[in-house]
């Protein structure tokens, strides 16, 4: 079988069943692992799929772009935002991270609270200025198109002078294995770096995050006070998510 072959092969594969096995498929087509696991490679370069360990999955609808996940999950979105809301205490400093569930968050933070809001989304910092009192500080660097987040060397430098109460992060992937994924490599990073000058970070889990993996590691599990979900969702995922991590609804 040609390589075009066996991807259209592997595409019709994650299609059917949601995931890739990588042995699996080389028994089933009579070719060696590497084989398949660099054809899994050249379709993940392509943006057609995420590889995992074993295999591969399907990039994560939370994945997109910012204006096509805007239109995602938004009832589970603003019943997140407004559990994750209820975690912020007076005259504290937090940083509200790039996403439509912080988004949703900028729009109900309380006003008269004396709170201090640190921000990488210009987005985000429009609308907390819009919608409440807060002081209001906007970490810089170069604007990626995609995500509409600040990123790379000078949001870095950035990050490296700044502290804060609580980190609301947003990932794109929420597993009880393989931990809070992103789909952009420089995103992971400024992630890390503002959750390393955070006293507590809290992700926010809205309904299509909660199981999806996505391409580049952020934290483990273990490194966030806990994870906000929907109240009403009944994903089993949640379930496995609470052996782990503190859940909060």
């Amino acid at each position: 079988m040609l390589g075009a072959q066996r991807k259209d092969h592997l595409r019709e594969i994650l299609r059917r069943d949601g995931r890739v096995v990588a042995k699996d498929v080389a028994a089933d087509l009579g070719v060696s692992e590497d084989s398949i696991r660099r054809d899994l490679r050249e379709l993940a370069d392509a943006g057609e799929m995420v590889r995992v360990y074993g295999g591969a999955l399907p990039i994560p609808p939370a994945d997109r772009p910012v204006d096509q996940r805007a239109l995602l999950a938004t009832e589970s979105k603003e019943r997140v935002a407004r559990r994750a809301v209820g975690l912020i205490t007076s005259a504290s400093t937090i940083v509200l991270d790039a996403g439509t569930t912080t988004l949703a968050m900028a729009r109900m933070l309380p006003r008269g609270s004396d709170l201090t809001v640190i921000t990488p989304s210009p987005a985000i910092a429009l609308a907390v200025a819009e919608h409440s009192d807060a002081r209001i500080v906007i970490i810089g660097g170069e604007l990626a198109r995609f995500s509409m987040v600040a990123s790379g060397p000078l949001a870095m430098e950035a990050v490296q002078h700044l502290h804060a109460d609580i980190f609301f992060l947003g990932a794109t992937g929420i597993h009880p294995v393989r931990g809070l994924t992103t789909g952009n490599l420089d995103d992971a990073v400024t992630k890390r770096a503002i959750a390393a000058r955070c006293a507590q970070t809290y992700v926010l889990g809205s309904e299509e995050k909660i199981g999806a993996t996505s391409r580049h590691p952020v934290l483990d599990l273990e490194a966030v006070a806990g994870v906000v979900v929907d109240p009403v969702d009944s994903n089993p995922v949640i379930s496995e998510l609470a052996e782990r991590v503190a859940v909060l609804r």
